[in-house]
């Protein structure tokens, strides 16, 4: 049997590691580190124009509540930005979704500290107040609503929780998003012009627009951490031809480079992918080392459109490295959420500016 818990982290690509990670502190929380390291990635020459390229990443957190973020700085070459001008539709990861427990306190606190507001205080097409922004690469982010959290800790968001993906054919996308990765519950599916996108490059056409989530958490170690989490499939319904995100890019490029997704039982998991049609393309086979205290099993898919989904099987994770605590997750029922103490231990791995 396998298990997909939720969705883990959104990869973001950028050409400067120190300048984004210190902006998504400031305005997301997301200054606990699990790993913050350089090294190659020999994974992804399939994405990489079959070279093995050499990156930073660290995967980072907000510990008041939400998923992660990695942030991926390529280091052996500059990360290019995209070659053309992208807007709602194009084939990709288009917005990263960021929660907040109060969101208009969360744009007053955007608007005095001097982020690009792509938006005023707008509404979902479920009534949810949400607004968008831009990040120092000019990634939109969308901050909506949240109400489950671990901690009180003093951030007026908690980290990620979604993103907004562009897609052909939103039924199709369905098959692999729905049926096989779990978010299988509609929130909101309407086709429309709509005017929290009014501001938003392209947002003048008409989309079908899907928020999912999931019917049926299924838990997991972080889940008391994770709290709920949405994909919003985007379809363009003009004639106009959507274009791939990374067309002409690699990955480690500027944009969302991957939606990673938590998952147990790797192995029959790839067998359910293959036979729907979503099989492996790249593969570390068995137990992938990041440095003495990180211990994955990790696999990529891509969607209908080429969008890149990776499936991460934690073997072992730093809590509090400098410590020696470290979670050994093949020891623990799929299901078990880590207790409180140890997941509030994280707190002395934070980055302070």
């Amino acid at each position: 049997m396998y298990t997909i818990h939720s969705i883990q982290h959104l990869g973001v690509g950028v050409p400067h590691h120190e300048n984004a990670w210190k902006w998504y502190r400031k305005f997301f929380g997301m200054d606990i580190p699990f790993f913050n390291d350089e090294a190659p990635a020999p994974l992804m020459d399939i994405y990489t124009n079959n070279e093995t390229i050499t990156k930073r990443a660290a995967m980072i957190m907000n510990l008041k509540g939400g998923l992660a973020m990695e942030v991926v700085c390529p280091t052996s070459f500059e990360a290019s930005f995209p070659k053309h001008d992208l807007q709602l539709g194009d084939l990709g990861i288009y917005i990263g979704m960021v929660k907040a427990p109060d969101v208009k306190k969360a744009f007053e606190f955007f608007k005095a500290n001097g982020a690009e507001l792509v938006s005023e205080l707008v509404k979902l097409p479920n009534g949810w107040d949400t607004f968008y922004v831009k990040d120092p690469q000019g990634l939109y982010f969308q901050v909506i609503p949240g109400d489950k959290w671990f901690t009180n800790y003093n951030s007026v968001t908690g980290g990620v929780v979604g993103c907004s993906i562009g897609v052909s054919d939103i039924d199709a996308s369905r098959k692999l998003y729905g049926d096989i990765l779990g978010y299988d519950a509609v929130v909101y599916d309407e086709s429309s012009v709509f005017e929290d996108w009014k501001t938003i490059n392209g947002g003048e056409g008409k989309y079908r627009r899907v928020l999912l989530k999931q019917s049926n958490p299924s838990g997991g170690g972080f889940s008391k951490l994770a709290g709920d989490s949405y994909i919003e499939l985007v379809q363009d319904l003009s004639d106009r031809k959507p274009v791939r995100d990374y067309e002409g890019r690699i990955w480690g490029d500027v944009g969302f480079v991957h939606l990673g997704f938590d998952v147990r039982g790797m192995k029959e998991l790839g067998e359910k992918l293959e036979e729907a049609g979503f099989g492996f393309t790249c593969d570390t086979k068995d137990v992938l080392s990041m440095g003495e205290s990180t211990k994955v099993h990790c696999t990529y898919i891509e969607d209908p459109d080429g969008a890149l989904i990776e499936l991460i099987e934690v073997y072992k994770i730093p809590i509090v490295e400098k410590w020696g605590i470290f979670l050994n997750v093949e020891k623990r029922r799929p299901d078990q959420a880590l207790p409180n103490w140890m997941l509030k231990a994280l707190r002395f791995s934070r980055v302070k500016d």
